[in-house]
């Protein structure tokens, strides 16, 4: 997943973008055409992206907060005012009101 913020007015968000789509049927490609000592690894590699694919936006949402906080080293409690200055810290253009929602969204989908 690739997270952008875009200032709109006085908003900014993050928007998810899926390409798992892209990557299943490139290495479905890939398989159909591989020789049998590749074929676990493409089987094995097409497993990990349906399973990433089923994931939820919340859960996408989340795991790009947690992934913020730890480029910045935060390691406190993501319930913590200091998480979302932590987290607004690691992407300067979030504003404070979507830094909020992003917490409240890392906190309604714990790892």
């Amino acid at each position: 997943m690739t997270g952008f913020l875009t200032p709109i007015a006085t908003h900014n968000f993050v928007l998810l973008m899926r390409d798992s789509d892209t990557v299943a049927a490139a290495l479905g490609r890939a398989l159909a055409e591989a020789p049998p000592g590749e074929r676990p690894g493409l089987e094995r590699a097409i497993a990990l992206v349906e399973a990433t694919a089923a994931a939820t936006e919340g859960t996408l949402k989340a795991r790009w907060v947690r992934e913020r906080l730890d480029a910045v080293g935060f390691t406190g409690d993501l319930s913590s005012v200091a998480a979302v200055k932590a987290l607004r810290k690691a992407e300067r253009r979030l504003s404070l009101a979507a830094a909020v929602q992003l917490q409240k969204e890392a906190l309604a989908h714990p790892e």
